[in-house]
């Protein structure tokens, strides 16, 4: 049986010594946020913050820190999740392993919220302005909640079944928010809450919404997990649970989870924004104010010994690293039963999750061919680009099963060098060039506003990958130095750019030209102009981050000896991308010099964290 609040598993974790108690006075303002990103980049326990200054409430981070112990966390119920799954993908395995049926609906049993009149979340009541400030980077624009589970129901259809429960961003001050009434809802296109919203909106309603913090660990999960259509969140929380998930019913509002820490009660009006942001993302970058709805809160609940779970979110690795590791273990079989013909796809975590997906798929349309070319690939690109929160995807590079057995989209060095020794930049290439992109993305042309391109390879290796730069390379005035990144990668620094949203820098056109009747590439079908090559190539960590949370590709790919077929665009030369820093481009995060001062202090020898960080 899974913990049933936040209480059994900060209990539980600290007898196993899986969790510290930090008892020295520390800050919410930068100073609790930045202590977590450090002790989460050593691998380091769940953190217990009980000496939190400007309110007496407790606050736990780092509790997904590591997928050990997201494991552990949820040990009890992983072997039934994984039965379910398989009886998705093979239902005859019933017929191998017949004791498994006893168990599954069991499992199953849990998918159903259980109503209940004992709710420990409304024994008492605050105000936002009580809960810890929690401010994570230096520019963000006031505080904020990093782990809700903001839940909603249809309008037209109220009730469990059409529920959703989502982890979207509220920020609880600063701005022109009035304090302790308005909060700032930020919700990402294409979430489930928009559907309600936009019920709401169409009949003239006001939108409820309960904002629960804490409870069973489950919920944090379930608020971020992808789920099918019409699959709640809420249903899932139990089957990770292990049992049903007990909501309150309280008259003339939403259901309340009965064991949450903390909900905060409100209305979302219908068509009103405020000010939203900055907030330090998980890309690397602050995302910048701008307008979104916000809540008019009627009441803040909690329960007696209630704990604030939080985390705070930056350039990749982080706390997120883990929620999206556990998440594709768990979900990672299923894909293959939604879109026909993939074996596996990989949201590269490092690149920002959203700017860059990694697939293998099966290319079958014509097995009898001579040779091997993406067209059943190009089918399923398009149907991975229309599933959910995939739909997102700024690059989607896709590789054909049959050329590579054994390739894995995890092992993404191996799978960048199965591309590129088969790129073909002439027809390898298909853009969308006006779509939506991620919300948090500023490379592209507007908010949620970008370019996709599909990189389709299929067939035999088409060219050798050279692993040392090129004797004598010459360079156009202004750009250089040129270090290696990985075999037939290049990286070059590039002047800085003034480029507008939407334009290309004729700058990059010259460069392409330059390279028009030299043969200087040879070996390296990928080129990247960058503003630091030494720091792009120094880790594939940083080549990834670099190259494509700083493009667009319809703007900010060019090509050497470039040629347009109809409207086809390629190249047969190297494959120009433009990573550079742009002018309208979001600014990346950086810590406070200072505050790190005060965390290298908790790590001394006598410190509370010695050992730790």
């Amino acid at each position: 049986m899974g913990y049933k609040n936040l209480q059994e598993c900060v209990g539980d974790l600290q007898k196993r010594g899986m969790l510290v108690r930090v008892d020295a006075p520390l800050d919410p303002h930068l100073e609790i946020g930045a202590l977590q990103r450090r002790v989460y980049q050593a691998g380091g326990p769940a953190l217990l913050f009980t000496n939190v200054a400007g309110s007496h409430f407790p606050l736990l981070g780092n509790l997904f820190g590591t997928l050990e112990r997201t494991r552990f966390i949820f040990r009890d119920t992983l072997d039934d999740i994984r039965r379910l799954v398989e009886l998705k993908i093979t239902p005859f395995s019933l017929f191998k392993h017949p004791l498994d049926i006893v168990k599954a609906p069991r499992a199953a049993y849990h998918l159903l919220p259980a109503v209940t009149s004992k709710a420990p979340v409304l024994e008492c009541s605050t105000t936002l302005s009580a809960l810890p400030q929690i401010v994570s980077w230096p520019g963000d624009g006031g505080a904020f909640l990093t782990l809700p589970q903001v839940y909603s129901e249809s309008p037209a259809h109220p009730g469990f079944a059409k529920s959703n429960l989502g982890m979207y961003r509220i920020q609880i001050s600063g701005n022109s928010y009035q304090p302790d009434k308005q909060a700032g809802l930020h919700y990402q296109i294409h979430r489930g809450i928009g559907a309600h919203h936009a019920e709401a909106i169409a009949r003239g309603d006001l939108l409820r919404v309960n904002i629960f913090l804490g409870g069973a660990p489950a919920m944090t999960v379930a608020a971020v997990m992808p789920l099918p259509e019409g699959m709640p969140e809420i249903s899932f929380a139990g089957l990770l649970a292990g049992h049903r998930i007990p909501m309150a019913r309280v008259p003339g509002h939403l259901p309340v989870s009965a064991e949450a820490d903390f909900c905060i009660s409100g209305i979302v009006h219908p068509a009103k924004t405020l000010p939203e942001g900055p907030f330090g993302d998980h890309l690397g970058y602050y995302s910048l104010t701008h307008e979104f709805p916000y809540i008019e809160v009627d009441a803040v609940y909690h329960r007696r010994d209630a704990i604030l779970p939080f985390t705070t979110v930056g350039r990749p690795p982080q706390e997120d690293t883990s929620f999206g590791a556990f998440i594709h273990e768990l979900t990672g079989p299923l894909i293959p039963t939604v879109v026909s013909g993939v074996k596996e796809v990989h949201a590269v975590d490092a690149a920002g999750v959203h700017p860059l997906l990694l697939a293998i798929a099966a290319e079958r349309y014509v097995p009898y061919a001579a040779v091997r070319q993406p067209q059943e690939l190009l089918t399923v690109a398009n149907a991975i680009l229309g599933q959910g929160q995939l739909s997102l995807a700024k690059y989607l590079l896709i590789a054909a099963n049959e050329d590579a057995p054994d390739l894995h989209t995890h092992d993404i060095a191996a799978f960048l060098r199965h591309m590129l020794e088969r790129a073909d930049w002439r027809t390898n290439l298909h853009f969308q060039t006006a779509t939506t992109v991620d919300t948090l993305d500023y490379s592209g042309s507007g908010l949620n506003e970008g370019s996709k391109v599909v990189i389709a390879a299929a067939g035999p290796v088409r060219q050798k990958l050279a692993t040392e730069l090129p004797a004598g390379l010459e360079l156009p005035a202004g750009f250089g130095p040129a270090t290696l990144c990985l075999p037939g990668i290049l990286a070059i620094q590039g002047p800085p750019t003034v480029q507008g949203r939407g334009e290309s820098d004729p700058l990059l056109d010259d460069f392409s030209r330059f390279y028009d009747e030299r043969t200087a590439f040879d070996g390296f079908p990928l080129i990247v102009i960058c503003d630091d090559s030494r720091f792009t190539a120094a880790t594939l960590n940083n080549f990834l981050w670099v190259t494509f949370t700083r493009s667009n590709p319809a703007v900010d790919i060019y090509g050497i000896r470039q040629e347009i077929r109809g409207r086809h665009w390629g190249c047969s030369g190297a494959l120009v991308i433009d990573a550079r820093i742009k002018p309208f481009h979001a600014p990346p995060l950086v810590d406070d010099p200072a505050v790190e001062r005060n965390i290298d202090a908790l790590g001394a020898p006598g410190a509370p964290l010695h050992g730790i960080i």
